[in-house]
């Protein structure tokens, strides 16, 4: 196989590039280039370009290397890549004119980008369904409390009241744009490149749609050019897989505030928190500090995956089209292992509603509902209000109050200060105005957080989480029954 090199590969190249290739070659794409083998094979069968008894013989060697596994294949650094091995088994068993005719029409460049792709599709379907097991934990939190009133923050400022339940709702449409940006993803990665040769296709006359359908791929990468040349899928991946950890990092910042005493919301189990080797008191979230970390390593796995690619020719070169595998499938394990624990960690944390309620009661996030009474019972405009509103909560902070403690006093001498009149607001309005659960309640505008509207969303997010799930299933059965149906059908005799 290294017909115009003449010596075999260094001690030192073997070690820096070809074992390290070839033993990743082995471990992620052994099983899915033999099946890409014995498509291709066929093919040649079925377009008349080599012989059906020829194309018997190596399908037969093909299933017997997945009997067998790639240990047979006695690796010892003398060549270059997995195929390479593989041709070398085929030539042993069945002799160079009959092993060498597999490799008709075909360039190890468009078998390796289609291996890679397949690589990715299964990690990402993979991928997909830990995926969906976060997205039902959190549209189940987001179920459980849509009553469980919190103070709202922005800037980390008390705002105004919600829900525990509307806030996952928020976050779980958010993660439901992240499923979308990983299945378009995966969309560009499940098309075939095979067929495309070492640049320029061949002139043998493949039927490159017949392998794309047995090798369960949705279509073709029809430029062959295009098809060596470009892993923008990889890039593509990791990017989504980066906009989605950055979303469970922040996520990971909350949880990991509310855990403190200053706030008191939740408590994480036992089994997601470390102690202290010197303080006893302690017990401290690591694996929301984890998750941080880990979403950090993704957005260096996008880096690693542009960067290789940056400044390269538009081609076929190692660093170009192939150097982001490494990063992808890196963003993609660890992505996999963050959702499961995330996923793991909401369903065993503790939720202490009486706490939320104290905190939005006693905080200041009730003042909004406060100056739009004022407009509603006054006729004011509503930045007048506001800065009635705004005296009223200055003063009642300099006073050491909580926002529950303001009084009808209070709202009548700010009113005096700013607008030069009384208002003389009911108690029965400021006491209303005051209520946290009453201010959401008011808000049940679409997409506000009174617990009915929340729960007509969840609705129709269960309904398309569901959906998902079963494109996704159907997916993964598809590809499952493509690869048995070609290898049955080898081992029932081929074509005939």
């Amino acid at each position: 196989m290294r017909e115009r090199v003449k010596r075999p590969p260094s001690s030192t190249m073997t070690e820096s590039f070809w074992k390290p290739k070839t033993d990743s070659a082995v471990e992620h794409r052994f099983s899915h280039e033999l099946w890409i083998h014995l498509v291709h094979v066929r093919m040649l069968e079925k377009q008349g370009i080599v012989s059906s008894s020829h194309c018997s013989d190596i399908s037969a060697v093909i299933v017997e290397l997945e009997d067998l596994g790639a240990g047979v294949l006695e690796i010892d650094g003398t060549v270059e890549d997995l195929y390479s091995y593989t041709e070398r088994y085929l030539a042993r068993r069945l002799g160079p004119d009959v092993g060498g005719r597999l490799h008709t029409g075909r360039s190890r460049n468009d078998l390796g980008a289609t291996s890679g792709r397949m690589v990715l599709r299964e990690t990402m379907l993979r991928l997909l369904s830990e995926f969906a097991r976060l997205r039902h934990a959190v549209l189940d939190l987001a179920e459980d409390h849509r009553e469980t009133v919190m103070p709202g923050y922005t800037h980390c400022q008390h705002a105004q009241p919600i829900t525990m339940g509307y806030y996952f709702l928020a976050f779980a449409d958010h993660l439901q744009r992240d499923w979308h940006r990983c299945m378009e993803a995966l969309r560009h990665t499940n098309q075939s490149p095979l067929g495309a040769g070492a640049l320029a296709g061949t002139s043998f006359p493949l039927d490159r749609v017949y392998c794309a359908e047995n090798l369960a791929f949705d279509g073709l990468l029809e430029t062959a050019y295009d098809a060596v040349s470009s892993r923008d899928d990889g890039q593509e991946a990791t990017a989504a897989l980066a906009v989605l950890m950055t979303a469970v990092s922040r996520l990971a910042v909350d949880l990991q505030s509310w855990s403190t005493q200053e706030f008191g919301f939740i408590e994480l189990a036992d089994e997601h928190s470390s102690v202290s080797s010197i303080m006893p008191q302690k017990k401290n979230p690591i694996c929301l500090e984890h998750l941080r970390a880990e979403a950090a390593r993704v957005t260096g796995c996008l880096t690693a995956a542009l960067a290789v690619a940056k400044n390269t020719t538009f081609s076929e070169v190692i660093d170009g089209a192939a150097g982001v595998e490494t990063p992808v499938r890196e963003a993609a394990e660890i992505t996999i292992r963050s959702l499961r624990l995330m996923t793991e960690v909401l369903e065993r944390m503790s939720v202490f509603p009486e706490r939320m309620a104290i905190s939005a009661a006693r905080g200041f996030g009730t003042a909004t509902e406060l100056a739009d009474t004022m407009v509603r019972d006054f006729g004011l405009s509503f930045r007048t209000s506001h800065n009635i509103v705004a005296a009223v909560v200055g003063k009642a902070i300099g006073n050491g109050k909580r926002a529950d403690q303001i009084t009808v006093c209070d709202v009548i001498d700010a009113g005096q200060a700013v607008l030069g009149r009384r208002l003389d607001i009911s108690e029965a309005s400021l006491r209303q105005a005051l209520n946290p659960v009453l201010n959401v309640a008011r808000r049940d505008i679409i997409g506000g957080p009174a617990p009915h509207v929340v729960s007509e969303c969840l609705r129709d997010r269960r309904k398309v989480l569901s959906d998902h799930r079963a494109m996704i299933d159907a997916m993964q059965t598809k590809i499952r029954e493509s690869r048995a149906a070609v290898f049955a059908r080898e081992r029932a005799g081929g074509l005939g």
